[in-house]
């Protein structure tokens, strides 16, 4: 019996929660398309290489035998949202790497993103010279 009211309180959470992880689908494609638009003009004239959209959002569990219809059309959703966001990402990294590469100061429970293992330290103004002004200067 406890199996039964399991399953029936997952269908009440899946309806509850399913037309709200889908309303953001819209708003995610116009964000898409004007970050992709931002992403092909600007970094090219700024020289900054164009990030591969293929290597980020990869669509390939629809030939899961396995899957329902309805399971297939999850995991595509959830392909292309995690993807993106994951693409972004990269782009937002190369974008403040090039505008303002400089790390966030050291703060307990900050979770610093991958890309800023690069950048110049915090409040170090010789260290942000030596990696921002020389390349300003060429």
């Amino acid at each position: 019996m406890e199996n039964l009211k399991d399953r029936d309180n997952l269908l009440l959470k899946n309806i509850v929660v399913f037309p709200l992880i889908f309303s953001i689908f819209l708003p995610i494609v116009i964000l898409d398309f004007w970050i992709e638009l931002y992403h092909r003009t600007c970094f090219p004239i700024c020289k900054i290489s164009v990030v591969k959209r293929k290597d980020y959002i990869k669509f390939d569990r629809f030939k899961l035998s396995y899957l329902n219809q309805r399971q297939k059309v999850y995991c595509a959703y959830c392909s292309y949202v995690n993807g993106v966001f994951n693409y972004w990402v990269e782009i937002a990294g190369k974008t403040e790497s090039y505008w303002c590469g400089i790390r966030h100061e050291e703060k307990e429970g900050f979770k610093e993103p991958k890309y800023h293992k690069n950048f110049a330290k915090y409040n170090d103004e010789k260290n942000f010279k030596e990696k921002y002004c020389k390349l300003a200067n060429k």
